[in-house]
């Protein structure tokens, strides 16, 4: 069977002969196929030429990446371990904390035990910056939860401190320690020859002798829990000031608070007299540890 034949004429601007030029049909076809998968070819090249140009330049911005993120990294390392010694100089000021509060207190009173153990298992992250970064990544995150873990005990045992002096500050306010007046102590605690009789007799206070109408003070925070009159206590006073801790104010001239009122240490409650069962102006000062009589020297500073 014949070939189809294509046949190129190329005529000429002078006047010469055509030229002819015949091509079979799958030459043609060959041509055109040849000159498609051309361009296909040279449209690849350039895809592929513009697709590695693209590859490098997003390749050396992550290699930027990563030395910035490393150093990132390892400043954040190094903030950590930071955190961590500061954390050690939390847990030493709570054991100076325990320390001063014990002195305080003295050494009959019990402060509760702080919360927490040496620092042994901190990770030392300085030691870690050389290593590769996966390690030092990972030392971050134990580090981490680490100190997490250290400020839970730092709060709970700041917060167990705080309510135990917040308790110790109310047991002082609570202690009758400054003199509810001044004067000559005339009579002590204990026992004495009864001054209206022959015989001794337990003293339950102190005789505070002073002028006349002086002011009387209360040596410490509480309640005013009675205001009456006695034949032999004269006016008087009594004051709870908690934790088992009572104290009576006699022979008062007359007292200056009611029942129920509640006081501050230093805040007038009366005025000297010699009312009652008394040879002159005084004071009989009492205590009371739950309701027993206790020397009132013990307190007074």
């Amino acid at each position: 069977m014949s070939d189809n034949f294509f046949t190129l004429m190329i005529i000429p601007r002078r006047k010469s002969a055509v030229k002819k030029i015949s091509l079979s049909s799958n030459l043609v076809r060959g041509l055109l196929i040849g000159s498609l998968l051309a361009i296909l070819l040279s449209l690849y090249v350039v895809y592929d030429y513009a697709s590695i140009k693209r590859d490098r330049a997003e390749l050396a911005r992550l290699r930027q990446l990563t030395v910035q993120q490393s150093r990132e990294i390892i400043g954040l390392a190094v903030k950590v371990d930071e955190f961590a010694d500061r954390m050690e100089e939390f847990k030493q000021f709570d054991r100076r904390l325990r320390l001063m509060a014990s002195e305080d207190i003295g050494q009959d009173k019990k402060i509760p035990l702080g919360i927490g153990g040496s620092n042994s298992t901190q990770i030392n992250l300085k030691e870690l910056i050389n290593k590769d970064q996966e390690t030092l990544v990972s030392g971050i995150h134990k580090s981490l939860t680490q100190l997490n873990e250290d400020a839970n005990e730092r709060e709970q045992s700041f917060n167990e401190l705080l309510i135990f002096l917040r308790e110790q500050k109310s047991i002082i306010a609570a202690k009758p320690s400054i003199w509810p007046v001044r004067g000559w102590v005339t009579s002590e605690f204990g026992s004495r020859k009864n001054p209206f009789g022959s015989g001794n007799e337990f003293h339950k206070g102190i005789d505070i002798a002073t002028g006349m109408g002086k002011e009387v003070a209360a040596p410490a925070d509480g309640l005013v829990v009675e205001v009456g009159h006695g034949s032999d206590e004269g006016n008087m006073v009594r004051i709870e000031h908690g934790y088992g801790l009572s104290t009576s104010y006699l022979h008062l001239t007359k007292p200056a608070v009611k029942q129920g009122t509640r006081v501050k240490r230093g805040e007038l409650i009366g005025y000297v007299g010699s009312t009652g069962r008394s040879t002159g102006p005084h004071l009989h000062y009492a205590v009371y540890v739950n309701n027993v009589p206790v020397n009132p020297r013990k307190y007074l500073k």
